[in-house]
C-alpha cells in the first residue's frame, strides 16, 4: 500500500470518529505577543470554519502529520457566516498601535473553494479600515498563490504589508512526496515565491515558508540537517520569513499510527534548540520555532526539569531574534548519544516498505 492510500485508509477512518460541530464551536482566537515586519507588537489569531483543506479531503488524504481537516466543517460555510464568525472573534481583542492578524483557515486562505470570495473580500475590506491593523498574514499551498488573485486582494486590502505563509516543510522532494506526502514540488514552491516577489515593486506583500522539524522516517541526526539545509534554501529562494514547525502527534494521521506502534518519536527539544541557533547564527532573514505540544506527551521534549525553561526560551528568542543561551541538564548526554546512535539512513526509505504496515 502506497502513502496516499494508506493516509486516505487513515483518514477516512478517523472522519468516521469525528463529533460533528457547529461553526462557533470550530471558530476559535487568541492574542499574544509577537514581532511584526514593524517591530514588536501584538497579533490576533484567528481560526475560521471552512469545507476544510482540498488536498486533505481528497484522494491523497492530505499530509502525513496534520489533523486540521478534523477541525473543519466539512461543508461548504456560507460567505455571510465566514464574515460574521471572523468580526465576531477579531472584536474579541483589544487593538494596539501595532497590531498583525492571522487567520488560519485549516487549509489555504487563497482556495475559493475553502475560503469563499466573498467573505474574502469583506475580512479583507473590513481589516482595511483598521488602522491599527499593520499586516495580516494567511496561509495557502502554492498551487493558489496567483497574480491576479493577489492583486484582487490588494484591491480590498489596500496597503496593508499581506504575508501569504506556504507549508515548504522540507527543500528535499523526496521527502516531502514521499514522507510528508504534502503533493507538491520543489519547482511548484520556487514558482510561487516567483509570483510574489514580482508583486512586490508595486504591493506591499511578503512571503514566509514553514519548515517541518523531524518527518516520518528520520533520524534525530538528519532532521538537524534537514531543517538547516532548507532554512538556507528558502533564504536563496528570496523567502522574508521562515518559521519551523516541530512535529507533534496529530489524532488521526499517519505520524499518530507510526508513535503508537514505537516507529516515530518527536524531536528533542535539544534537536530544535541547535536547528534555530544554526540559523540565526547564519542566515540573515527572521526565523521563528512554534512551540506548541513542548513538554507534552505528544510533542518535543527532553525532560521535566528543562521542558519548560527552554520552550520560555525560545519563545523569548522569537521576540529577541537572539541565539538561545547554553542549558545545562544531564538530558543533554542522552540527545547526543541519540544523534550518534542513529545510524540508519532513512534518506531514501518509502512508506510502503516497513514491515509494520
Amino acid at each position: 500500500m502506497g502513502i496516499q492510500e494508506l493516509n486516505k485508509e487513515i483518514r477516512t477512518n478517523s472522519f468516521e470518529k469525528m463529533k460533528k460541530r457547529s461553526l462557533k464551536q470550530l471558530t476559535a482566537s487568541w492574542y499574544q505577543d509577537d514581532l511584526l515586519y514593524s517591530g514588536v507588537g501584538k497579533t490576533i489569531s484567528i481560526i475560521l470554519p471552512t469545507i476544510g483543506c482540498s488536498w486533505a479531503l481528497g484522494d491523497s488524504g492530505g499530509c502525513t502529520m496534520c489533523s486540521y481537516i478534523s477541525d473543519s466543517f466539512l461543508e461548504n460555510v456560507n460567505a455571510d457566516e465566514v464574515f460574521e464568525l471572523f468580526v465576531s472573534e477579531f472584536e474579541k481583542h483589544d487593538l494596539t498601535e501595532n497590531t498583525g492578524v492571522k487567520i488560519f483557515a485549516s487549509g489555504s486562505f487563497l482556495n475559493p473553494i475553502e475560503v469563499p470570495t466573498v467573505a474574502r473580500d469583506k475580512i479583507l475590506k473590513y481589516l482595511s479600515k483598521k488602522n491599527d491593523v499593520k499586516e495580516l498574514v494567511v496561509e495557502s499551498r502554492p498551487e493558489y498563490i496567483k497574480k491576479n488573485v493577489l492583486k484582487d486582494i490588494f484591491a480590498c486590502l489596500g496597503d496593508k504589508l499581506f504575508e501569504v505563509s506556504v507549508g515548504l516543510e522540507t527543500s528535499n522532494d523526496f521527502t516531502r512526496e514521499e514522507k510528508i506526502n504534502k503533493g507538491f514540488s520543489e519547482e511548484d514552491f520556487e514558482k510561487s515565491m516567483e509570483t510574489i516577489k514580482s508583486l512586490k515593486n508595486s504591493y506591499n506583500i511578503k512571503s514566509k515558508a514553514y519548515i517541518l522539524v523531524k518527518p516520518i522516517l528520520t533520524s534525530e541526526s538528519e532532521a538537524i540537517e534537514d531543517a538547516i539545509e532548507t532554512a538556507t534554501y528558502c533564504e536563496r529562494t528570496g523567502v522574508d520569513r521562515i518559521s519551523f514547525t516541530p512535529t507533534t502527534i496529530h489524532k488521526g494521521t499517519l505520524v499518530e499510527q507510526l508513535w503508537k506502534r514505537g516507529s516515530y518519536q518527536p524531536p528533542w527539544i535539544w534537536s530544535v534548540v541547535e536547528i534555530i541557533n544554526e540559523t540565526r547564527k547564519n542566515l540573515s532573514i527572521p526565523s521563528f520555532m512554534d512551540t506548541s505540544g513542548f513538554g507534552s506527551r505528544r510533542g518535543p521534549y527532553n525532560c521535566k526539569k528543562c521542558n519548560k525553561i527552554l520552550k520560555n526560551a525560545i519563545i523569548e528568542s522569537n521576540i529577541k531574534q537572539s541565539l538561545i543561551e547554553e542549558v545545562n541538564c544531564e538530558c543533554k548526554s542522552h540527545w547526543i548519544g541519540d544523534k550518534k546512535s542513529s545510524s540508519l539512513n532513512y534518506s531514501k526509505t518509502r512508506v510502503k516498505h516497513l514491515p509494520l504496515i
